[in-house]
């Protein structure tokens, strides 16, 4: 009697480690996207890398997602004849290539997510495993914990493996947002393995002093905390929901409490928790350059040039909506402008859905909002996270029309 055989085809086995290939080459570049202490980061020599190989092998992007990559390169055509406006271009191109990049970037992860589902969850946790890492060096640097450890702060605030903290601290909100949804959902006993890599982030944001991000965290818990209320009809899970939500405000005060304890910290705490500093106020401070900028935007339609306002009054914007204005023209910011607005509406349309892939744009979107709220104080267009949060929530988009497309003729047969 013959043995059964039970090996797969070569073309399935061929398949699969295809799937786990790609899936790695993501994943390897969602780690690399804590670590941007220089530009361009190794984070966009891989991707663009990687963008380039996946094209050639057939990237394909969703009629659904169309909309972001047309409004993407809309926005940086814009950016293209802001150049013009320029004398000397100096570093211009290359500025204008990471922001292409970028785009492209968006439009990736939207067509990959929307082709994997799966890839979510791999995405997700990668992301939090990179910012753990990028924490723990923000938070080392903060105290000297090894020789040359300083130079992952700034300001005498932690950086992590950025050149910013004030890019650090926004960088962390996704995924101490993602974290605090498996808290508020998942069982019990998953408590203690979420609450640490949860508590080492928080004290990332924390220790960035970057008023920003304290704000973008507590708005993207609390829309976080609302959404789940409202998504469950069950009483049961709304109590747990809010027990929950309780006992991690709870853990994160009495962190807070603790740290706070620590020379030093309580001082930095109190001269950053001010709503305005003396940068923000001065006579040609950042909100006296915001009314300058919006007049000068009135004169120069195609705007003044990337880079060019900083030259000229020695800090940036300090403002995305101004920062469109200046870098990319009427053009680059009414095309941002659809972008937002698009988004937030197609998002918020399918955002209580029961989905497999709803658990994470519902932390995209809500990690989505806070930065654009945070754009009104600070530039947000080179941020890659941003456009990693745009490609999430548009691979959901992309998701959701498939879906329904696939709906429509059960629909049509039941009705006939």
């Amino acid at each position: 009697m013959s043995a059964i055989s039970h090996e797969l085809p070569p073309a399935a086995v061929n398949a699969k480690l295809i799937a786990l290939i790609s899936s790695s080459a993501v994943v390897f570049g969602i780690l690399l996207s804590g670590f941007v202490i220089n530009e361009p980061a190794p984070y966009e020599i891989y991707m663009a890398g990687l963008i380039a190989i996946w094209a050639l092998f057939g990237l394909r992007i969703s009629r659904a997602a169309m909309p972001l990559l047309v409004l993407l390169v809309t926005m940086n055509i814009g950016g293209m004849i802001s150049m013009t406006q320029m004398a000397d271009l100096a570093f211009t191109p290359l500025y204008l290539s990471v922001s292409l990049f970028l785009a492209f970037s968006a439009v990736f992860f939207a067509s990959v997510t929307a082709t994997q589902p799966g890839l979510y969850r791999l995405i997700f946790n990668a992301y939090v495993v990179s910012a753990v890492a990028t924490s723990l060096l923000g938070i080392a640097g903060y105290f000297h914990a090894f020789p040359g450890a300083e130079i992952f702060t700034k300001y005498d605030r932690a950086a992590g493996a950025f050149q910013d903290p004030n890019v650090f601290g926004p960088f962390l909100v996704l995924p101490g947002i993602y974290l605090l949804h498996l808290l508020l959902t998942g069982p019990v006993s998953r408590m203690p393995l979420l609450a640490v890599p949860l508590l080492i982030i928080v004290s990332g944001i924390f220790f960035s002093f970057s008023r920003g991000a304290w704000g973008m965290f507590v708005v993207s818990a609390v829309l976080l905390t609302g959404c789940l209320f409202l998504q469950s009809n069950s009483g049961k899970f709304r109590l747990r929901v809010v027990i929950m939500t309780i006992a991690a405000l709870s853990l994160l005060a009495i962190a807070i409490i603790v740290i706070l304890q620590l020379p030093g910290v309580a001082d930095m705490f109190t001269q950053r928790a001010h709503l305005e500093q003396s940068y923000d106020t001065a006579r040609l401070g950042r909100f006296a350059r915001y009314g300058i900028g919006f007049q000068m935007a009135m004169e120069h339609p195609f705007g003044i040039g990337p880079l060019v306002f900083g030259k000229m009054f020695g800090e940036d914007t300090h403002d995305i909506w101004l920062k469109m204005l200046m870098d990319y023209g009427w053009l680059g910011f009414v095309s941002f402008l659809t972008l937002v607005l698009w988004t937030i509406a197609s998002g918020f349309r399918i955002l209580l859905r029961d989905r497999p892939w709803q658990p994470y744009l519902l932390c995209a979107y809500v990690a989505f909002i806070g930065n654009i709220g945070l754009g009104t104080f600070i530039d947000i267009d080179h941020w890659r996270h941003v456009y990693l949060l745009l490609g999430l929530i548009w691979g959901a988009i992309a998701l959701e029309y498939r879906h329904q497309r696939l709906l429509r003729p059960a629909l049509a047969q039941a009705r006939s």
